[in-house]
């Protein structure tokens, strides 16, 4: 805890406690699986720490790829069992980004949704 002198009494100096900003809690985004789609909890986000959830509702294998769009890196959730959950723990800049199931021809299939971070 920080503190500020607030004055001085009777010799003494009193010492207030300096209110701090907390950090906010993570963004958070769920994505939801099944056969070919995803479907985003919500379609933007602000920039920062962030969460994203890879919840398979079908009956194959599913994992999850992100990337902003003009970026070079790759954020993945590995592969997710049908009725599993997979989570992404990462701090995302401001932009768009593509998401997608890396798997075989799932991409092809309409297995993909775009996120807005701002």
């Amino acid at each position: 805890m920080r503190l500020r002198a607030a004055g001085v009494v009777a010799g003494a100096l009193v010492l207030l406690p300096v209110a701090t900003a907390a950090t906010p809690p993570p963004a958070r985004v769920q994505v939801s699986a099944d056969e070919f789609g995803l479907t985003l909890s919500r379609t933007s986000l602000r920039s920062g720490a962030v969460i994203v959830e890879l919840v398979n509702f079908g009956e194959d294998d599913h994992d999850l790829a992100l990337r902003r769009v003009g970026g070079k890196r790759t954020y993945r959730i590995g592969l997710v069992r049908p009725g599993r959950t997979g989570e992404l723990e990462t701090r995302l800049r401001a932009g768009r980004y593509v998401l997608w199931c890396t798997l075989t021809d799932h991409r092809a299939r309409g297995m993909r949704a775009t996120l807005r971070v701002a």
